[in-house]
């Protein structure tokens, strides 16, 4: 399925985003240089499941570092 993201505008340091009828904020940096109004875009969300498994076990060490310290 293709889904069509639209550069609408720039507000300061964000770029509003189209996509159909909705729009949302992402940080102006992290479109590629040169990105302007009208640009269609793509934009790619993955999880990254061994950053997800790290982060989960800092955050169970610390719950029982605090509950059972």
């Amino acid at each position: 399925m293709a889904v069509v993201f639209v550069i609408d505008r720039f507000e300061g340091d964000w770029a509003v985003i189209e996509l159909d009828r909705l729009t949302f904020n992402i940080p102006k940096v992290l479109l590629p240089e040169g990105a302007r109004e009208g640009d269609v875009i793509e934009i790619k969300v993955s999880v990254n499941k061994k950053a997800t498994a790290k982060r989960r076990k800092t955050a169970q060490k610390m719950m029982n570092e605090l509950f059972e310290g």
